[in-house]
């Protein structure tokens, strides 16, 4: 009966899913704009001016975007929810969305990007721990891979139209994507996770029921029993930022998925798809830039879909290894080429393919890997008392890192060539590689709660029954009577 009932309200959650996904299609043009858009700039296509460094600063100004973002997501995703939080971050890409079409000047599509950034920085913080807390631990991987899959679908869209389109026909088609998903998004139900946190816990109830599509009301009170526990065992440390980087019992989380973002970044796939028009113009490729367009952006949209079918059935430590690795070597080996060619000054043309089959390979590696599990892997191995807290830490540590390493993206191009920046990519992927091999844990097919009594060992408090009546509900508000007749049905049960 349970195994019936799981099949029904799964295609609820993939449904939630996909509604709250829909906004990564937007998100996943954002990013893909500099792509097409650059070469634009580049060749006096647009009516605007700008320089290589203009281009730059156009490239990098969205990670402070994002990190103001998923600033902003830190003090709202607590206070109005979670689905408030993601139905307002369309909000700024609406607005950005807007001064595109219309801006004739370089300076505001700084302010362009940014908002784009923040918008995209609001939502991915939020979604990937909306979509974690509403998911059955057996498709939590697959369910938060919807998103990555969205993603992708919107790169697609951009390299496939960008470089067929004029500039202002591209900003006009930008502006439908995010009031799409605003329209598509206004059903989906608040976390159960988040009721329970606020002491509602007959609307916990009644979304599990929605989200679970459980009929039997002893299972449903079970795993409502269950999440209120863990919710209030969480609970009971702070949520501060203090807690979190103080605490020993999140110290490995937090190594974790700091080193996993590092190498992430490191590795330089969103670097390489931004300015990948001025790279394979450098590279000497007899294919046409649209053609590589289409090639890379549909690629990445079939990887999309082959890792959210992955994920949870090789396991993320086994991708994570083999990904991170195979970026590296790939990224050594465009290296070399440019190193052979911009250094040396040797003219290897039955070679030229080299940057683009290397490029495509590291996506493809790096897509069906690293890239999909870095925002799967976070939103599972933190608890909740400090998973806001902690996903608003590894989003604004990416985003500055992120910021650095695309604005010193032409200075080490100047200084070394395309081979140095390559070479730098690759040893950010092989850290990866060796950081999983040594530091990252197995979650596939585990609980929240197991995780964290894997990360934690003995520094877990795990409370029983009859302690969470004596110690957590000492006050007599609505919630926690709730929570005792609960305790009482399922001491009958026993």
């Amino acid at each position: 009966m349970m195994e019936k009932s799981d099949r029904g309200n799964r295609k609820v959650q993939y449904l939630i899913a996909f509604s709250v996904s829909l906004v990564s299609v937007a998100m996943g043009t954002y990013t893909a704009w500099p792509g097409p858009v650059m070469p634009k700039f580049h060749d006096n296509e647009t009516g605007i001016l700008v320089t290589d460094e203009e281009i730059s600063w156009i490239v990098a100004i969205s990670s402070p975007g994002f990190v103001s973002g998923n600033l902003i997501s830190r003090f709202v995703i607590d206070k109005y929810g979670r689905r408030a939080t993601m139905l307002g971050s369309v909000i700024p890409i609406i607005i950005a969305s807007l001064i595109a079409v219309f801006t004739v000047q370089t300076w505001p599509l700084y302010l362009v990007r940014f908002l784009w950034g923040l918008g995209v920085g609001v939502n991915a913080t939020t979604a990937n721990l909306y979509l974690a807390e509403i998911a059955d631990k057996e498709i939590r991987g697959s369910l938060g891979l919807i998103s990555r899959y969205m993603f992708s679908f919107g790169n697609l869209l951009m390299m496939c139209v960008g470089p067929f389109v004029s500039y202002k026909t591209l900003n006009y088609m930008l502006l439908g994507l995010p009031i799409i998903h605003l329209l598509a998004s206004f059903w989906i139900p608040e976390s159960p996770y988040y009721y329970l946190k606020e002491g509602k816990v007959d609307n916990a109830r009644k979304v599990l029921r929605k989200i679970r599509g459980c009929k039997d009301e002893k299972i449903l009170e079970d795993q409502l029993l269950q999440m209120h526990t863990d919710v209030k065992n969480d609970m009971r440390h702070s949520t501060s930022a203090r807690e979190l980087f103080t605490g020993k019992k999140y110290r490995r989380a937090l190594v974790i998925s700091t080193g996993l973002k590092f190498s992430q970044i490191a590795a330089g796939q969103l670097i390489i798809q931004e300015y990948l028009g001025l790279i394979m113009k450098e590279s000497e490729s007899e294919m046409a830039l649209s053609t590589v367009f289409i090639i890379v952006g549909s690629l990445r949209f079939i990887v999309g879909v082959l890792a959210s079918f992955l994920v949870d059935k090789l396991g993320r430590r086994p991708l994570l290894i083999y990904s991170y690795g195979g970026t590296g070597i790939f990224l050594l080996f465009i290296g070399i080429y440019f190193f052979l060619v911009q250094a040396l000054n040797i003219s290897i043309p039955s070679f030229n393919f080299v940057p683009l089959a290397g490029i495509i390979s590291s996506s493809i590696i790096s897509g069906l890997g690293f890239q999909s599990l870095i925002i799967v892997v976070p939103a599972e191995i933190f608890p909740l008392n400090v998973k806001a807290v902690a996903m608003t830490y590894i989003s604004v540590f990416g985003g500055a890192l992120n910021f650095v390493i695309t604005k010193a993206y032409q200075s080490i191009k100047d200084y070394s060539g395309l081979y140095g920046v390559f070479w730098v990519f690759a040893a950010g992927s092989l850290f990866g590689c060796i950081f999983s091999i040594i530091y990252v844990p197995e979650t596939k097919g585990k609980s929240l709660t197991e995780i964290q009594v894997e990360l934690q060992g003995v520094l877990y408090e795990r409370s029983e029954v009859k302690k969470l009546n004596e110690v957590i509900c000492q006050d007599d508000h609505d919630g926690c009577r709730e929570l005792k007749e609960l305790v009482s049905k399922n001491s009958n049960h026993v």
